[in-house]
């Protein structure tokens, strides 16, 4: 196997790298950004995904079998130009053109997400959609562009649940430093069911997936994560790992009341951990269809609880010196390029 992935500096590019150099399997990392794992550095091209020169050239001279595409702008910040998200869909469109011209690639997998349906909204098939963000039709069309190449390698689409674990340096700077200060409060007497997924067990699905016999992954969509469980269990177990206590319960009206002061407090660019779209994420439901998945390629190996305590070893003992990538707008190159 000679493995390409790109956007190998992310979250969970960052898993999936490790995961195959563990194997002695020494992958080509494709990204912009450097890797926030400071010995995946050999392994690192600098490389944007939308100058199709450049790609080329990495797959000419590397000719992998098996290419993971991870590379996109992952956020929901963007609400008005969907030339925000040029990377996700024009990138991706860019590098099927690539792989369509190399032979030697066998396997293809492309990173799409869940928000392609809004929450609540349960899809009938692989071409049901029904995305409620820019970022959402953003990767839509990726999954279009997708179908549309004309491949010649065997391709599947994931779309990935909520993502935790280690290198995800959201809930590093979010969610576990306001734990450990005891400032946590979670709404009371609000039973959520949402879709999450630990990042081994995501590693553990694609690399399943890349190996898998081609009828069952052929031109497939395959959710990736874990069984949905109540958030409650994910908050308590976390909040036990960072601080030996149980989690604080509130009336949700109050956390609503904060979540409101959030939004004022972020209008003047003063940081606070929560806001209204956070308070969403922990009153609403979110279950993705995941028995596909599980059906497929069986339980994933990782439970919550040891999830967690990798999380937080990884918390304690790497994560502070790690910086985030910044986010680059490629808009800003489009108007210098015109």
């Amino acid at each position: 196997m000679r493995i390409l992935i790109t956007g190998g500096s992310g979250f969970i590019g960052t898993n999936l790298m490790q995961h195959y150099l563990d194997r002695g399997i020494q992958p080509v990392n494709l990204d912009w950004n450097p890797p926030l794992d400071p010995a995946h550095a050999p392994y690192w091209q600098n490389c944007d995904i939308l100058e199709q020169d450049r790609v080329r050239a990495i797959f000419q001279e590397t000719a992998p079998t098996h290419v993971v595409h991870l590379a996109a702008r992952a956020d929901t910040d963007e609400h008005h130009d969907m030339g925000g998200y040029l990377q996700n869909h024009e990138g991706t469109r860019s590098l099927l053109e690539v792989v369509r011209e190399t032979p030697s690639v066998e396997r293809l997998i492309v990173t799409s997400t869940q928000f392609v349906c809004e929450a609540g909204y349960q899809p009938k098939d692989d071409l049901d959609h029904k995305p409620f963000t820019l970022y959402g039709e953003s990767k839509w069309l990726t999954e279009v562009n997708t179908r549309e190449a004309g491949l010649s390698c065997t391709w599947t689409i994931i779309r990935p649940t909520t993502i935790w674990g280690p290198w995800s340096l959201r809930y590093r700077d979010l969610m576990f430093k306001v734990m450990r200060k005891g400032l946590y409060l979670h709404p009371a007497n609000v039973r959520v069911v949402r879709s999450y997924g630990y990042v081994g067990n995501v590693v553990w699905q694609i690399d399943k997936m890349l190996s898998a016999p081609v009828d069952q992954v052929a031109g497939r969509v395959f959710y990736v994560g874990d069984r949905p469980f109540d958030l409650r269990t994910w908050v308590d177990a976390f909040h036990r790992a960072l601080t030996g206590r149980k989690v604080r319960y509130i009336p949700g009206a109050l956390v609503k009341v904060i979540a409101w002061i959030g939004d004022g407090l972020a209008l003047l660019r003063i940081p606070f951990p929560i806001n209204s779209g956070r308070f969403r994420s922990m009153t609403s439901d979110y279950i993705t269809p995941m028995d596909r998945t599980i059906d497929a390629f069986g339980e994933a190996p990782w439970s919550l609880e040891e999830g967690v305590r990798e999380t937080v070893r990884w918390y304690d003992d790497v994560s502070g010196p790690i910086i985030p990538h910044t986010l680059k707008d490629v808009r800003q190159k489009e108007r210098a390029r015109a």
